[in-house]
């Protein structure tokens, strides 16, 4: 599979660190940003202008806004898109391909951690997800309003979760506890709570570790009480509703 990467930014640069095993090619007009990838991924092509699509599966990492000044020439062999916010039927008026598929990756993919949603022709699925398994988890969904739903879930709420990160380790620093020594539990625990979600459900592993009048049962009252739960809840519907607003 040829690949062809339309943009180096945050999210493109995090998906090539995974992606550099394939063959691929990068498209990126900063030059600076160029000589900065080059070094780390000597073997990657990189250019500066957009190639003809013919023979390429092309993923598609620019900004929303940044498409419609974008000129493309000849047929794709399939065009993953990460643009949030970017239906497939504006994909076709731009870009001519054999297949269209919308994924939405998050910024772990920098680590092949990300959890990546998919949706799109399933003529084309089992190369998409191949493709997005180098950067980490992938779950195919069946349209694209659950794919606009998993923008919150998924791609937006990793910085939901940094401020939580950084709201526990304020927390701990206000009591005494020395910030470095903080955030050092941060990487951990979110990866350790992770592991167990993967198999347990969320409320029993709250349950799990709430005993009946203790430290934990104590914490969770002030969330509770300060409508966390229902923050997060709007987060989500708010995520949605601004993915729709992008169309």
């Amino acid at each position: 599979m040829r690949l062809l990467l339309i943009g180096a930014g945050n999210m493109g640069s995090a998906m090539l660190k995974g992606l550099a095993g394939f063959d691929i090619t990068v498209v990126e007009k900063s030059k600076n940003r160029i000589n900065e990838l080059k070094k780390l991924y000597p073997t990657v092509t990189f250019l500066n202008e957009i190639p003809n699509l013919n023979g390429y599966i092309v993923i598609l990492a620019v900004k929303p806004q940044t498409l419609p000044h974008l000129k493309f020439e000849g047929r794709a062999e399939a065009l993953i898109s990460i643009l949030a916010g970017t239906p497939v039927f504006k994909l076709k008026e731009k870009i001519e391909a054999k297949f269209y598929i919308r994924a939405m990756p998050n910024v772990a993919a920098l680590y092949q951690k990300a959890v990546t949603s998919v949706v799109g022709d399933e003529g084309f699925k089992e190369e998409a997800l191949k493709i997005l398994s180098s950067i980490g988890k992938t779950v195919w969904l069946n349209s694209e309003k659950e794919l606009d739903i998993a923008t919150g879930l998924a791609a937006s709420s990793p910085a939901w979760l940094a401020t939580v990160a950084e709201a526990l380790a304020d927390g701990a620093v206000n009591l005494g506890l020395p910030r470095d020594k903080a955030y050092e539990y941060l990487g951990g625990l979110f990866e350790g709570v992770g592991a167990v979600l993967e198999n347990t459900h969320p409320a029993m592993f709250k349950d799990m570790v709430t005993s009946p009048g203790g430290t934990t049962a104590a914490g969770l009252y002030v969330l509770e009480e300060n409508g966390v739960r229902s923050a997060f809840i709007k987060a989500v519907e708010s995520c949605y509703n601004r993915a729709k607003e992008l169309v």
